[in-house]
Parts: structure tokens; C-alpha cells; sequence
């Protein structure tokens, strides 16, 4: 077994992908730690939309490192969490459902190493140009769409 850690920066089309052993709080404070170290260290805030599971919390920040280096991180992030049953909002879920398709297939790939060479061979085939996400899902289309979880406010 495996865990993917996927970010997607939509305006840029780069694509960041961490294999871990699995999918803990502490796994994802080390790869949130990353995307604030490495990925956007110049960053006053990075807006981060994704699932609401329970390792995708600030407090797994403050479980992880010390207090002072918990709330530097967390003081970069600005999080929006998709509602349940449509993660297919959160594109980094398209960014998974492209890397299977792409690069995993449903193929069984025997050892993290080869499926970390698999990944990062699949990145480095996007890096000259990476696809643009041209997200066209409105706030109108939201509310059709997903009306039970939104409701309209009338206004008389």
C-alpha cells in the first residue's frame, strides 16, 4: 500500500507529488511543510482547497512540529475544505484521476521505489508544458448543481 500526496496549482498547471508508506497527520504536516518551504517560500498565503479528511487539519501542524514552527506554517495557509460528496470539485482530484490514468494505469506497482521512479517520470513529462486547469465551474453553476448543500438566500 501507498499514499499519494497531490498539489495542483491550477493557473500554472505544476503538479507537486509526494509517495509516502501512508496517510497520517503526520505525513500530511511534512508535505504541507514542504508546500510552504519548498514549493511557495515566497508566498504570503497559499489558498489550499481539499477534502475534509481528518489527517487535513491546522491542529495535525501543531501535532507534528513545535508550536512556533506549527504557527509559521500555519499562519501561510488560507484552507477551503470541498463539501462531502463532491470532491470532484477539488482539483486535485482531477490531478489524481489524470496521474492514474496517465501513469499508474490499474496496474499493481510492486515497491514505493518503482512507484516513486513511475511519478516522477510522469512529472518530469509535464514540465515543459504543463496543462493550464480552465476551470469554468461558476458559483451559478453551484447552485444548480449543488442546491441541497447551498441553498439560495431570497432576498424580499
Amino acid at each position: 500500500m501507498a499514499s499519494l500526496f497531490l498539489l495542483l496549482e491550477p493557473l500554472t498547471g505544476v503538479c507537486h507529488v509526494k509517495v509516502t508508506e501512508r496517510h497520517t497527520k503526520k505525513d500530511w504536516a511534512l508535505f504541507i511543510r514542504d508546500l510552504v518551504d519548498k514549493y511557495f517560500p515566497e508566498a504570503d498565503t497559499i489558498t489550499l482547497v481539499m477534502d475534509n479528511l481528518s489527517t487535513h487539519k491546522k491542529a495535525a501542524l501543531y501535532e507534528v512540529f513545535p508550536p512556533q514552527e506549527a504557527k509559521r506554517i500555519a499562519d501561510k495557509l488560507d484552507i477551503h475544505f470541498t463539501p462531502k460528496h463532491a470532491s470532484w470539485l477539488n482539483m486535485a482530484e482531477i490531478g489524481f484521476n489524470i496521474l492514474s490514468r496517465q501513469c499508474l494505469g490499474h496496474r499493481r506497482i510492486p515497491t514505493m521505489e518503482k512507484l516513486t521512479k513511475q511519478v516522477n517520470a510522469w512529472l518530469r513529462s509535464r514540465q515543459d508544458n504543463p496543462p493550464v486547469v480552465n476551470w469554468q465551474f461558476t458559483t451559478s453553476d453551484a447552485r444548480i448543481k449543488l442546491r441541497r448543500l447551498y441553498p439560495s438566500l431570497q432576498t424580499g
